[in-house]
């Protein structure tokens, strides 16, 4: 079914956007005229700082980009959560050990706090150490660490839990001015009275917004804990709000829809509007009934159309039984390049359904993360701002937008730079708004704010157990500790006043950020994507499903390999004479084909390969960069090295073709890794006989006719379909190949070994990657919810028919069993069925014999290992008649010995772990494989450690362990797991090839007149 998008994509050119907002901005805002007001407040904060544990007073003496900072900053992130001792003393002495904390400022708390850590360090472990002094010294140093970070929680959230919260802000208005007893249309309206009166809170200017602390849900049982978490908040609130007052004068809550629903993501909007509308609308109901507010917290971009489906189901049904209720609303990101747009549809929605909606304007808390996704998807362009200051300016423009439509939107504007809220107050004139800051920032700033009492701050407040806050505390660290901040230039008085509240109002010089496209220079272009949560970009993909036919291709006679390696010989004869710019300009040709036929081949993909969609897309983008690095690299190896020699004569290093090679390509990257072996051996010269994996030859044939209308010779690159025990046994075995480039399994690649070195004549080269029993290894500060991404990513993604996916999960025992209970809980929400669905997470296996072997390993485990979850979401489980499913499956095993087999499928395999992680690392070694290998932990020095001590060809550190990019992670194994070199590297294209040197004495004809001519 096709949705209806209700913005314009986001990608799009940046400076056109913020050229439209100025224009809006135009005779508007007056900056010059707003500075005036802001410049008494900076001057205030900066003659009298806040207390050294506020937020600016921080940043100023441990800024972020330092050290210090980062240490401090990741202690923060990972200690509340390490449940054993000798891990928490490791965490402590790893971060500190980094930093200098010796040059604090002249600060009497900052030089104490520094001398402290500073002293403290001294009896933390140094590497190797374990007496029972040292011990006894580092417990006391971790319990006056965990102390430490308390307490900065408690800077940062209101309260533990709700009646807690609300006590604070109870203690916060009594010193907060009252509102004047006349206000005429200046926000908020009310007579000032005495605290003992129950509507001395409502007449206070400090109001609140009260949000309970957590990370988005992965199971069931989260969603359902927030959801309660959330009700009984508002029941809270409820008992002192005040219903027959303005709903902005009471108290409100915000929700994050995605701590209420497991699967929050587009791919699964009927769902998330099945299952979650109701949930919401309950909390919707409650807040109605009590006359507070609820505010939809903003998410990532992805899930912004998604927001905006619930929103407007939202908003009709709040139309329909509570159109009384003004306190319904969500935040707004600034830095979007939508945001205006947004703003404009909200609007269209409020006055759709004749309500007056609350917008909370904000400038937005996961910049990194959309920058760094936009880069990974290939994005034709960010579809956040690239500059802080073009932020500034959308901020401006949705505020004049929002201030403009006072019928349908009560405008809150949440930020802590003095300039903007000066801008706010000269734009808003009579209008009523309110601000808003976050609790724990910017309390320098709006001290002197709220001196005038007709101007009114809620106060966006955390709620929660100080270990939950983490991940919270460290994205506000990373918004606010930013060089180009206004927290963090406020507490930096080297920063002049006319830089501080200078005008954003201009566009700014073009970013040093590359775009997507040109993220890896001016020699390759990135592969263009898309992003499946965007209608327009995902229309082709579903077109071409339509109207793409998987080929049907001829089988190859294996006894005509002999005729079939003589064309070959024949064309490799011309084809390496070709000087090496021009393959490479072939090589880029066919690589702008398939970007352009991008929607083609990802059909083909989902049909005969059986790939989702967001596997298939990736895979085309590998193939393309395959053939623009391996162009490139041609032209950077090939390239004639001058050595250096004694005088008189010259040495020369050149690389010269093989000959004909033999690519045997598998089934579970039909397309990628196909090209990549057929490109490797183009590029540097030779002829391929190509043969693919019997079930995948359409997607193949498909790619030779694309790289014979770029310009490759077809006796230079012919394909051979057929089964690998006849064509491919045939082909490895044909007298005059160069070599063979093989991906697989281990037995297949050792056979292939063993017929090359019984073969006569020349040693034949051998490329190989194959698989392996690949681990995870997950220490005790880790963060669960990472880690259960990470590893249902590793081990499902592709159904489990990836080299390099996670068969095995070592988990620290300390946190085992949250972590194992986590990765059950979101096993079933998967959703398993057909691939050509977007819905679909997990599609079946390729064929009737991988069913079969994987469904033999299962009964084996089951009679020996104890086997955790399956999948047993009946209702999104997949049709019978969808041939070859299998459901992810996890299974307990007592050690990492017990794992000798590579199950190439959907399941995982999990031991529990204590004592010395390089332990783990000697066992993992112990199997014999050597491919992938995670390792999820924040101690830098160990994960480093871990690295070095592995024999494995890739480590993933915090993240998930497959996907490895061209040129960027180049990928390949060692022992049972490849020969090397690795695929996608800059040493592979040198396996393809014979060195030659060529010496020549230049004194030959008469005298060294090089020489001579230097006298």
């Amino acid at each position: 079914m096709i949705r209806p998008q209700h913005l314009p994509d986001p990608c799009r050119p940046e400076s056109a956007i913020v050229a439209r907002h100025l224009q809006q901005l135009s005779g508007a805002l007056d900056w010059a005229s707003a500075v005036p007001l802001a410049l008494p407040w900076v001057q205030a904060v900066r003659k009298n700082p806040p207390p050294f544990w506020a937020m600016e007073s921080l940043l100023r003496e441990y800024p972020i980009s330092s050290n210090e900072g980062l240490a401090l900053m990741r202690l923060a992130e990972a200690l509340l959560r390490v449940p054993d001792a000798e891990t928490a003393i490791a965490l402590t002495a790893d971060q500190l050990g980094r930093a200098d904390f010796d040059g604090a400022s002249d600060g009497v708390m900052a030089r104490l706090s520094a001398s402290a850590i500073a002293l403290s360090k001294k009896f933390l472990p140094e590497d190797g150490q374990s007496s029972v002094m040292s011990k006894l010294g580092a417990r006391t140093v971790v319990a006056a660490t965990l102390r430490a970070v308390q307490l900065l929680g408690r800077q940062f959230v209101l309260g533990q839990d709700i009646g807690e919260a609300m006590k604070e802000a109870d203690g916060a208005r009594k010193l907060a001015p009252t509102l004047p007893a006349a206000r005429g249309s200046l926000p908020g309206g009310g007579a000032a009275l005495a605290w003992g009166d129950p509507a001395r809170r409502a007449s206070s200017n400090l109001r609140f917004s009260y949000d309970m602390l957590g990370e988005g849900a992965r199971t069931a049982t989260d969603a359902q804990h927030y959801l309660a978490s959330y009700e009984n908040a508002i029941k809270s609130i409820a008992v002192n709000a005040r219903p027959e007052r303005a709903c902005e004068h009471n108290d409100g809550i915000s929700i994050k829809l995605s701590a209420l629903h497991p699967r929050y993501e587009d791919a699964q909007h009927a769902r998330v509007l099945t299952e979650l509308v109701p949930r919401v609308w309950a909390l919707c109901e409650l807040a109605a009934r009590a006359n507070i507010s609820l505010t939809i917290d903003a998410e990532e971009v992805d899930r912004l159309e998604l927001s905006l489906a619930v929103f407007e189901a939202l908003a009709a049904r709040v139309a329909q039984q509570h159109p009384q209720w003004r306190g319904f609303g969500l935040a707004l990101q600034a830095y979007q390049t939508r945001a205006l747009d947004l703003v404009m549809h909200v609007i269209t929605v409020a006055r759709r359904h004749k309500l007056r909606l609350m917008c909370r304007l904000v400038k937005g808390a996961y910049w990194d993360s959309e920058i760094k996704r936009a880069q990974e998807l290939g994005l034709p362009h960010y579809p956040v701002f690239t500059h802080k200051q073009h932020t500034d300016i959308a901020y401006l423009a949705c505020a004049q937008a929002l201030l403009g439509a006072p019928d349908a939107i009560y405008p809150q504007f949440a930020g802590h730079n003095a300039g903007t809220i000066a801008a706010i107050i000269q734009m808003a004139g009579s209008g009523q708004f309110e601000l808003q800051r976050l609790h724990g920032m910017g309390e320098g700033i709006f001290r002197e704010v709220l001196k005038n009492p007709a101007i009114t701050c809620r106060v966006y407040a955390p709620v929660g157990a100080h270990r939950d806050l983490l991940a919270y505390l460290v994205r506000r660290l990373l918004e606010n500790g930013a060089n180009s901040s206004f927290v963090h230039q406020l507490a930096d008085e080297s920063v002049g006043m006319d830089q501080l509240l200078g005008s954003p109002l201009h566009l700014a010089i073009p970013s040093s950020l590359p775009l997507p496209p040109d993220l890896y220079g001016p020699g390759r272009r990135n592969s263009q994507g898309l992003d499946l949560a965007v209608a327009s970009m995902r229309a082709p993909l579903l077109a071409a499903l339509a109207t793409s036919a998987v080929p049907t291709v001829l089988a190859f006679d294996a006894k005509s390999a002999s005729s079939s390696l003589a064309v070959g010989v024949n064309s490799y004869q011309k084809w390496s004479k070709v000087p090496v710019t021009e393959r490479a300009a072939v090589l880029r040709r066919a690589a702008d084909a398939l970007q352009q036929q991008l929607p083609h081949f990802c059909a083909l993909l989902v049909k005969e390969a059986f790939k989702t969609w967001g596997d298939a897309v990736a895979e085309v983008r590998e193939a393309i960069d395959f053939l623009r690095y391996y162009a490139s690299e041609a032209e950077r190896i090939m390239a004639p090295v001058a050595l250096p020699g004694p005088t008189g004569e010259s040495n020369e290093l050149r690389l010269k073709a093989r000959g004909v090679w033999v690519c045997i390509s598998p089934w579970n990257f039909p397309l990628a890794i196909f090209t990549g072996q057929v490109a490797a051996a183009l590029a540097t010269g030779n002829a391929v006989l190509a043969k693919p994996a019997e079930q995948t030859p359409g997607v193949a044939s498909e790619a030779v006719k694309l790289l014979h209308a770029a310009g490759v010779p077809e006796g230079a690159l012919q394909l051979m379909h057929g089964p690998g025990e006849t064509v491919g046994a045939a082909l490895v075995a044909a007298p005059g190949i160069a070599g063979v480039v093989f991906t697989g399994s281990t037995q297949v690649a050792k056979i292939i070994h063993r017929a090359l070195a019984a073969k006569d004549g020349p040693i034949v080269p051998l490329i190989a990657e194959t698989g392996g029993i690949n681990a995870m290894l997950v220490d005790s500060t880790a963060l669960p919810e990472q880690v259960v991404d990470a590893v249902v990513q590793s081990a499902f993604r592709s159904a489990g028919q990836r080299c390099s996916a996670l068969r095995l999960l070592c988990v620290h025992e300390g946190i085992a069993d949250k972590v194992i209970a986590m990765v059950q809980g979101a096993l079933q929400e998967l959703v398993v069925g057909d691939p050509a669905d977007l819905a679909t997470d997990v599609g079946p296996v390729i064929d009737r014999e991988a069913f079969d072997n994987i469904g033999q390993h299962l009964q084996r485990l089951r009679s020996a290992s104890k086997v955790l979850s399956a999948h047993t979401g009946l209702a999104r489980a997949a049709p019978d008649s969808i041939a070859n499913l299998i459901a992810p499956v996890i299974v307990e095993v007592g050690s990492v010995s017990d794992v000798r087999h590579e199950i190439f499928g959907p399941v995982l395999q999990i031991v529990r772990w204590s004592g010395d992680p390089a332990a783990v690392i000697e066992e993992i070694n112990a199997l014999g494989y050597g491919l992938t290998l995670g390792i999820q932990t924040r101690i830098d020095a160990r994960a480093q450690a871990l690295a070095a001590a592995a024999h494995v060809g890739n480590v993933y550190v915090n993240r998930n362990m497959i996907g490895a990019v061209v040129g960027v992670q180049p990928f390949g194994g060692e022992g049972q797991s490849g020969t090397g070199p690795k695929a996608g590297g800059p040493n592979y294209l040198v396996r393809f090839c014979t060195e030659q040197t060529v010496t020549v004495n230049t004194t030959a004809a008469g005298g060294n007149a090089a020489l001579l001519a230097g006298i």
